[in-house]
């Protein structure tokens, strides 16, 4: 089957249903939401913390919020990026409120703002402690309730379509590649359909999946980054990964792991050994407030002086009945495991959680290549740089998401559809009767991310990841070209070369900085004398 929209837009979190609803309103052309599972289950739902914006101006400025975001980053920020995301910010609230996203307030009528840690003010903007859900459902009402926008749930996007579909040697230094919709797996039919459009925009998440341990959902397989750099798109900080420093600790939950949000920590959480005694002071003088590189990178290595696989968080010194309205939700989740964090530790450990690279894009959220937008956790904006601040994430992709539309209904009708593309060609291949052999190498991928490149990093454990990686990317190339495409084996390719992208980037870099620590490069590059 061949289908035509102008807007076709892959992935439906935040930064997706924004887009949507943005470009809808403009009545430009025909909207289709392609989503991998169903609406609620996007990376935005599992955000605990917030929404970081500048309201309370008494105290907070975008000065402040700039230099916070910039330190956070270790200064690899894109300052361009970082400007542009917290001006806009305000406005961007207001309308994820016209939308029907309700943030909590205080008696007087104003924001019950957090803070979190990197911020120098209270600035986040939340809903209890399940933000990302509250998000999620203000914008799934709003995409629903919108008869111009068609959705097309538990839908795959197999690879997006360039040139090189149509027999054109494509390479890293092809000048003009050109996106004219993507290949999608029809999971009813099986078959792979072909979807044309004038513009397309990538909004497919994070990549937390291809490690062990994560908050993320299963889904969050790099889709996005992989499909564009096959595509010979650029990418860009892939060494970045940030690992969320609190994930509930239980060896029954790793994809996802319950997130133990930081705004507990804002709330007045202490961090402890499972005796009671406290480290952070060892580490940095924001002690439990610290950026999340160095709260990750110093529990990592007091489990490892120790010999523990987790350390805990305090919250009993506080007013019982306040943290059970503040975080409700983590209460219940706690008390199911038979610990009450008003009277008990919660054991916690750090876990992949944030990719701060991505596809690289401008200010407009585009891409390397033309007609292809890429928003939200899938893209490189330069915000986040070496490190991501604390609640930042979201109010990104709204961000984006409202330059990315602006952008591209300007100049959605320079385009045309493309009708000499081939649809595709599973001519030839079968059935795959082996899942066995995805699914142990979906865990090897696990393995070696968790064991080679993870929170404290070296040469010699990347080169042997990259050597691991390498052999299961021949042999998954074999079997891709043997079966019919299916969702689980795509994910599994997409992993592989989002694992290898990160290995990469990570070899390249000869220091240590924001998120990537080496042993072999344990100081910055301009700190060497």
């Amino acid at each position: 089957m061949v289908y035509k929209y102008d807007f076709l837009i892959i992935g439906a979190g935040v930064a997706g249903m924004s887009y949507a609803l943005k470009v809808a309103r403009e009545k430009k052309g025909s909207v289709c939401l392609i989503c991998k599972t169903s609406l609620d289950e996007a990376n935005t739902s599992f955000a605990q913390g917030g929404v970081a914006s500048v309201t309370n101006l008494a105290v907070d400025n975008f000065d402040k919020h700039i230099e916070d975001t910039m330190i956070a980053g270790d200064y690899i920020s894109d300052r361009a990026a970082v400007e542009q995301v917290v001006r806009m910010a305000p406005e961007q609230i207001k309308e994820l409120v016209q939308w029907g996203v309700n943030f909590d307030k205080k008696d007087d009528g104003s924001f019950d703002l957090h803070r979190e840690g990197g911020h120098s003010e209270f600035r986040i903007l939340h809903h209890a402690d399940d933000t990302g859900a509250e998000i999620q459902r203000g914008l799934m009402e709003a995409v629903r309730n919108n008869p111009d926008i068609t959705v097309k749930e538990n839908h795959f996007a197999v690879e997006i379509i360039t040139q090189h579909h149509m027999g054109v040697r494509v390479t890293r230094r092809s000048p003009n590649i050109k996106c004219y919709g993507a290949y999608v797996l029809n999971p009813e039919t099986e078959k792979v359909d072909t979807y044309l459009s004038k513009i397309t925009v990538m909004c497919t998440g994070g990549c937390g999946a291809v490690y062990l341990t994560t908050s993320n959902p299963v889904i969050a397989t790099g889709d996005g980054i992989a499909m564009v750099y096959r595509a010979k798109g650029t990418v860009q900080d892939m060494e970045f990964v940030q690992f969320h420093p609190t994930v509930l600790h239980n060896p029954k939950e790793t994809h996802p792991a319950y997130l133990i949000t930081e705004a507990m920590r804002g709330y007045g959480g202490i961090l402890k050994l499972p005796n009671g005694e406290t480290f952070m002071e060892k580490y940095d003088e924001r002690l439990s407030l610290a950026p999340r590189d160095i709260v990750a990178r110093a529990i990592d290595k007091e489990m490892k002086i120790h010999g523990i696989d987790h350390v805990c968080l305090d919250v009993t010194h506080k007013d019982p009945a306040e943290t059970r309205h503040h975080f409700p939700n983590i209460y219940q989740k706690c008390l199911s495991m038979g610990i009450d964090i008003t009277t008990d530790y919660i054991p916690v450990r750090p876990a992949a959680h944030y990719m701060c690279g991505g596809i690289k894009v401008d200010l407009n959220g585009q891409t390397s290549i033309e007609r292809l937008y890429a928003l939200g956790e899938c893209s490189c904006t330069g915000l986040h740089g070496g490190n991501r601040l604390a609640s930042n994430s979201l109010i990104e992709a709204v961000v984006y998401a409202d330059t990315a539309a602006r952008d591209s209904v300007k100049h959605v009708d320079l385009y045309d559809f493309n009708d000499k593309i081939p649809e595709w060609n599973d001519e030839g291949t079968m059935t795959n009767e082996e899942k066995v052999l995805i699914t142990q190498s979906v865990r090897e991928v696990n393995q070696i991310m968790a064991n080679y490149v993870g929170i404290v990093r070296s040469d010699l454990r990347l080169h042997r990841a990259w050597d691991r990686l390498d052999m299961l990317y021949e042999e998954t190339e074999r079997l891709f070209k043997r079966v019919k495409a299916s969702k689980d084996i795509c994910e599994l390719r997409n992993m592989i070369n989002v694992g290898y992208l990160i290995t990469r980037f990570a070899l390249e870099r000869k220091e240590s900085r924001g998120l990537h620590y080496t042993i072999d490069y344990p100081v910055h590059a301009y700190d060497k004398k």
